[in-house]
C-alpha cells in the first residue's frame, strides 16, 4: 500500500470516528419533548387551569437536566403562565372569548451532578440527539 493511501485510510478513519459519537447519541433518540395534544375549552370569568409537562424522550432520568422555555404568541387577557420546573401551568380567570394560539420553546441542559455518578459508557452518559423543540397549542375561551 502507498503512503498518500495509507495517509487517506488513517483521515477517513479518524472522520468516521469523530461523527461516530454524534451518530451514537441518535440511535437512543433522547430529545426533549412537549405533549401534542389539545388544551381544554375554558370559560369567560370561571378558573382556567392546564399544565403542559415536558419530558426528555428514552432518558428514564430526564429529571437531572435544566429545562428552560419561553412562551411566545398571545395567551387571553386574565389567564397568565407560571413555569414550574418540568412543566407550563396556564391558570388564571379568561376576560374574553376567543381562540388564542401560542407556542411554547423549550431548551433543556444536562446537570453537572449527572456526569459525576455515572459511567461513561453509552446507556449511561451519552448526551441528546437534540436539546430543544417545540410546539404550537391553542386555548379556546367559550362565552
Amino acid at each position: 500500500m502507498n503512503k498518500s493511501l495509507k495517509y487517506l485510510s488513517v483521515i477517513l478513519i479518524l472522520i468516521f470516528v469523530t461523527s461516530c459519537q454524534d451518530v451514537l447519541e441518535c440511535v437512543i433518540n433522547r430529545h426533549p419533548e412537549l405533549p401534542d395534544r389539545m388544551l381544554a375549552t375554558g370559560q369567560v370569568d370561571q378558573y382556567f387551569f392546564e399544565e403542559i409537562k415536558a419530558e426528555i424522550k428514552n432518558e428514564p432520568r430526564d429529571d437531572s437536566y435544566y429545562y428552560y422555555f419561553s412562551i411566545e404568541g398571545d395567551l387571553p387577557r386574565g389567564l397568565e403562565y407560571i413555569i414550574d420546573y418540568r412543566s407550563v401551568i396556564i391558570q388564571g380567570f379568561p376576560l374574553e372569548p376567543g381562540r388564542f394560539n401560542f407556542t411554547v420553546r423549550l431548551s433543556v441542559e444536562q446537570a453537572n451532578d449527572y456526569f459525576e455518578n455515572c459511567e461513561s459508557t453509552l446507556n449511561d452518559c451519552d448526551g441528546l440527539c437534540k436539546e430543544t423543540t417545540s410546539q404550537r397549542y391553542s386555548v379556546r375561551i367559550q362565552q
